[in-house]
């Protein structure tokens, strides 16, 4: 999905609502001019954390504006970005295979909450692996790094 159209469902969803930008800006918890962005277009699609918040303040689904974000959830085959090589996509898949009892103060966290988390996983996995493919490090950096 496009910026824009990510942007135009969410201005959909706020117009329904006849809330102001202002309103779910305050609901939200983030700023109008990142909102009024995010729906002209004028933002990349936000964060998965972004999102969270959004949809929460807006009470939709948090896996339905994940999937109109164009993030990918795990139960859908994995596909993977254009530029992920066989290692990124065994190290992924590595990542969300290591699935010990996830818990939160102590409580063990429900399905819901545990495919947050896989979610937002996802999207700072895929974004890392971008921006070290960007910024590559020297192989004496990276023993240096430990």
């Amino acid at each position: 999905m496009d910026n824009s159209s990510f942007g135009s469902y969410l201005k959909q969803i706020r117009e329904q609502k006849n809330w102001s930008i202002n309103q779910l800006a305050d609901l939200a918890g983030i700023s109008t001019s990142q909102i009024s962005r995010i729906e002209n277009g004028k933002r990349g699609v936000p964060k998965p954390q972004t999102i969270e918040k959004i949809a929460r303040a807006l009470n939709v689904p948090y896996a339905e504006m994940m999937d109109r974000a164009g993030y990918l959830r795990p139960e859908e085959n994995q596909q993977t970005p254009e530029w992920a090589n066989s290692r990124d996509k065994r190290d992924f898949k590595k990542m969300l295979e290591e699935d010990g009892e996830l818990m939160f103060d102590g409580v063990p966290l429900d399905d819901e909450d545990k495919q947050r988390i896989k979610d937002v996983l996802t999207g700072l996995f895929w974004e890392a692996k971008q921006m070290n493919k960007r910024n590559p490090v020297a192989p004496d950096d990276r023993r240096n790094r430990s």
